[in-house]
């Protein structure tokens, strides 16, 4: 098959308006595929890089959050990269971070969240053949993992949450996890808000206490198991919201708390919040830029374990998959999917989502 033309959206420069350009995709080499994308997540850190709060390179085609269709399938691949067999027309869920597999972090560490060439990908040139998936047609390079979508799994289940569910799954790793009966707040209740909410429900905790804004998320984080929601409009005040959280623990703070938020003052809020001897997650601030004060006296006479997380890595966005397959029916994990944009209307997307007006929303590119 000969190359074809694909329109894609990309951010030229922070602050402006984001740009359709096209370019061609050829076919694959070795080891390459080319997918026909679906819909694509419109994820916060996309906001955070048009309002320039992540230096980049150059311009950009945005979109990490990808499920397609295999367009047709390189010399060699036959399976997906957890080895289930690949046929042309397969649906696949991808996020384009590719990891060099020789360096410190990847061969000594093993830890391939933190491989300082794992967004070189997603950073590259515009104008060519994009790994990103705010675009007609993407083509993932030898390396760069990719999974098969079960045909029993909607493709809504799985992008409602887009990267945070991989986020939240090795958060929850790096965390140790969160044990039947124990007691939860979750800063935030966006896609990585709600994922932490979902996961501690299925983890079995007994209260699972969710702080944002606005109110229709909050409803959602309801449907996915929240036991209690406090609204930022309604309850403005720090120190009420604590106390909140402390009537609703009996009076000890959480034995876990999830930042989510993406917000910096968030952070130091949250470690108030945490019970004696508890744990605090720090999830949503990787494109957070800013300071916040903080008494290190306070963690340390609490025994306040902080932990953060980056990224997330092949086996969490398998994971994703996985999540979304086991518990669809039992939660309305596709109903997240609340707006969908045409490609033509990607400014209009990310405006939406940073207003908030979105639970998620999707780029659709063939409409």
């Amino acid at each position: 098959m000969s190359s074809r033309a694909s329109k894609r959206a990309v951010l030229v420069e922070p602050h402006q308006p984001v740009e359709i350009w096209e370019h061609d995709v050829p076919s694959p080499q070795a080891g390459e595929v080319v997918v026909r994308v679906q819909m694509s997540g419109v994820c916060g850190t996309d906001v955070h890089f048009w309002r320039g709060e992540v230096e980049l390179p150059g311009a950009m085609v945005l979109g990490h959050e990808g499920i397609g269709a295999i367009e047709e399938l390189g010399e060699g691949i036959a399976t997906d990269y957890a080895g289930t067999p690949l046929a042309v027309g397969d649906r696949v869920y991808w996020v384009p971070l590719h990891p060099c597999n020789h360096c410190h972090a990847c061969t000594v560490t093993k830890d391939f969240s933190l491989c300082d060439s794992a967004m070189g990908d997603l950073f590259r040139d515009a104008t060519t053949p994009p790994s990103a998936c705010y675009s007609e047609f993407a083509w993932l390079p030898a390396g760069m993992p990719f999974y098969r979508i079960p045909d029993d799994t909607p493709s809504e289940a799985v992008i409602a949450f887009g990267c945070a569910m991989p986020t939240m799954l090795q958060g929850l790793e790096r965390l140790g996890g969160i044990s039947v009966n124990q007691t939860v707040v979750v800063q935030g209740c966006g896609p990585v808000g709600l994922a932490a909410t979902l996961l501690a429900k299925v983890s079995g905790a007994r209260e699972i206490i969710v702080i944002g804004a606005p109110q229709h998320r909050l409803d959602m984080a309801r449907r996915l198991g929240a036991t209690a929601t406090i609204n930022l409009t309604e309850m403005k005040d720090a120190s009420a919201r604590a106390q909140k959280v402390r009537e609703l623990t009996g009076g000890l703070g959480a034995e876990v708390v999830i930042e989510a938020a993406g917000v910096v003052d968030a952070f130091g809020e949250g470690i108030k919040l945490v019970a004696r001897n508890g744990r605090y997650l720090v999830v949503g601030l990787w494109s957070a830029p800013g300071t916040v004060a903080v008494e290190p006296r306070y963690i340390n006479n609490n025994n306040i374990r902080i932990i953060g997380t980056a990224l997330f890595q092949s086996p969490h966005v398998y994971g994703a998959i996985q999540v979304a397959q086991r518990h669809h029916l039992q939660f309305p994990m596709a109903e997240a999917v609340t707006h969908r944009f045409p490609l033509a209307d990607t400014q209009k997307a990310l405006e939406a989502v940073a207003r908030m007006d979105t639970v998620k929303a999707v780029i659709v590119p063939h409409v």
